[in-house]
């Protein structure tokens, strides 16, 4: 596992994410994401992921479900499924995401889809 720096952040194009821990096997951000922004269809080999909504609505698409979640609602994502995360709000998303797999580094990632047209 790489070097790790409590409360590591990272600014993205549809908001921010912050690291609050990690250790073998699991890690836990704090993802921040604008009002109107969405991040990329996505999925992941090597990990699975649980979103939990502190505050805000999250647009969630996991697999072939699309659904909305409220505050005090959340969403396990199993690895290999495809998935995005966004909100059609006018209010700030915030939600707590559980990385848990062998292999948490950021480039586990397939873009399928991303409005910012990252690879």
């Amino acid at each position: 596992m790489g070097l790790f720096v409590r409360g590591e952040r990272d600014e993205r194009p549809w908001g921010r994410y912050e690291v609050l821990e990690e250790s073998e096997g699991y890690k836990v951000k704090r993802l921040e994401v604008k009002p109107g922004e969405r991040l990329s269809l996505q999925r992941h080999s090597r990990r699975g992921e649980h979103w939990v909504v502190v505050s805000g609505t999250a647009d969630v698409v996991c697999g072939e479900r699309e659904l909305r979640l409220r505050a005090g609602e959340h969403i396990h994502i199993p690895p290999e499924t495809n998935h995005r995360l966004g909100n059609s709000s006018d209010q700030p998303l915030t939600l707590i995401e559980v990385q848990l797999g062998d292999y948490l580094g950021e480039d586990d990632i397939v873009r399928l889809e991303d409005d910012y047209k990252r690879q």
